[in-house]
């Protein structure tokens, strides 16, 4: 039988509300507590889920075996360290932070402390990502679509961070070659960050992918299309439904693919879990998370280059 792990979330938003609500309906993990700035909030979720409230994440961290941390970007490196420095395995949600050099250190520690740490990229278990994944090898093109209306959180960085980085991960994952060309645009409309942005990215191995992202729009699409040599995937994130379709004679042929759906962020808590249970590596660890932040931090670049070049103009 597993042994127990205690558990902690820091931050009492959408998605540590859920991390909060997962820990308590998987076997053998007891929730010690969660944390929030805002008491008010923290003790509302605290009493809905029989857990202790806090204010100070560093008087609820010690008392744990793993930490998620859920809030807002600019806080993820001070508290995912404390946690680090505490031997404390750690799960940060996306992106891991919103600097490099702060990246690099909590991998680094994670390694001097021999602790755990996995980046919530979390379409990785989509369970419509997971059956394709497997089919989806050697891409030509690719094509990507997130959009989702103004979400009012994460603020503090622009959609590439926000909302992008979850498809440059995945891209990052299905096509093994060096990006060799960046073109970006993006646009600043309610926040002073972009809002809405595209960008083609070109490989050496000749393939391209062509990624939009926006959080201003009326409707919510979270979908990727893959191009292969013969047919093409069609992936519908948010259903967690996905075709294939080839070529037989003059017609194109739909196939669907057969998937059984689970809700992703529990299926990476459990994933979390187990790795730190087996000492194992997790699908998306500080590294992985690191190149997607380096991809999304070049993108960001390319995109403010040719603002101020077109303000100049």
């Amino acid at each position: 039988m597993p042994y127990e792990l205690k558990t902690a979330v820091i931050g009492c938003g959408r998605l540590g509300s859920i991390h909060t609500r997962v820990y308590t309906e998987i076997p053998h993990l007891q929730l010690v507590g969660i944390c929030d700035t805002d008491a008010v909030k923290a003790e509302q979720l605290a009493q809905t889920h029989h857990t202790q409230a806090f204010t100070d994440y560093e008087a609820l961290i010690p008392k744990a075996d793993i930490v998620s941390v859920a809030t807002p970007t600019n806080t993820h490196f001070e508290i995912a360290k404390f946690a680090i420095m505490n031997r404390k395995h750690v799960l940060v949600e996306k992106p891991i932070t919103n600097d490099l050099r702060q990246a690099r250190q909590l991998i680094r520690l994670a390694r001097k402390f021999n602790v755990t740490l996995q980046v919530g990229h979390v379409e990785r278990f989509n369970s419509a990502f997971v059956a394709t994944q497997k089919i989806a090898q050697h891409p030509r093109f690719i094509e990507c679509h997130r959009l989702s209306p103004f979400p009012n959180r994460s603020l503090d960085i622009g959609v590439v961070f926000d909302l992008m980085i979850h498809d440059l991960d995945i891209i990052l994952g299905l096509i093994p070659s060096r990006i060799t060309h960046i073109d970006a645009v993006g646009v600043s409309v309610l926040t002073p960050f972009e809002d809405i942005a595209n960008v083609r990215l070109h490989f050496r191995n000749g393939c391209i992918a062509n990624l939009t992202a926006s959080r201003i729009s009326d409707e919510v699409m979270r979908k990727i299309r893959i191009f292969l040599k013969d047919m093409y995937i069609s992936l519908d994130y948010q259903a967690q439904e996905a075709s294939a379709y080839k070529k037989e004679g003059n017609a194109i042929i739909k196939i669907a693919i057969p998937i059984e759906k689970e809700e992703p962020i529990k299926k990476e808590i459990e994933s979390f879990t187990v790795c730190v249970r087996n000492h194992r590596r997790p699908v998306v660890s500080g590294v992985e998370a690191y190149e997607a932040l380096k991809l999304a931090t070049k993108i960001t670049r390319a995109i403010r280059r040719r603002a101020r070049h077109h303000k100049i103009s």
